[in-house]
């Protein structure tokens, strides 16, 4: 197909998230639709939060009930996706899908470089800038281009922690 691969939005039933998305992902691969459902993302974030006096480093949904797919849409896709267990239907007038703006997929960091060009190595002190460690500094201590992510080792509470983090939400610091 000419037509360009678009983020849409589908929402799910409460808590079922994830149900949704490993739901979704055995119906493409059921049906052969790798060449026209290529992403499935439900939105996290990290955030600290405390338990029996420890403060800890989770996931959350950023946006409960939702998952974004990236795919060339048509009415035969619509059907399996609706279909899905799990999967209540697409965001938009009357159900209908409506892509995402250029700018909210910016904005939620959706599509991502395939590789990002990068001048950290192991070693590098870094700064965190996104997410709920924004502004911390940490070391290194393992780069993995593949997945565009490095793993930062940060002080948390008086001892070292290791959080992954996306290659373009860091920037080298020099000390």
């Amino acid at each position: 197909m000419s037509e360009e691969a678009k983020w849409y939005v589908l929402h799910t039933r409460t808590g079922y998230e994830n149900v949704a998305k490993e739901n979704l992902e055995r119906v493409v691969e059921k049906n052969g639709l790798e060449n026209r459902i290529f992403d499935i993302v439900i939105p996290m974030e990290d955030v600290l939060e405390e338990k029996n006096g420890k403060k800890i480093l989770v996931q959350r949904k950023l946006m409960p009930t939702y998952l974004f797919v990236k795919m060339i849409y048509g009415d035969d896709i619509w059907h399996r996706v609706v279909g899905t267990r799990g999967i209540t239907g697409f965001t938009g007038p009357l159900g209908r899908p409506l892509p995402l703006p250029e700018e909210e997929i910016v904005a939620m960091r959706l599509d991502r470089p395939a590789k990002i060009d990068t001048q950290i190595e192991v070693g590098d002190d870094v700064e965190i800038l996104d997410g709920a460690l924004n502004g911390t500094i940490g070391k290194v201590s393992s780069v993995d281009t593949d997945t565009n992510t490095v793993k930062v080792m940060v002080e948390l509470f008086g001892r070292e922690t290791p959080v992954d983090v996306s290659l373009d939400a860091l920037r080298k610091v020099e000390v």
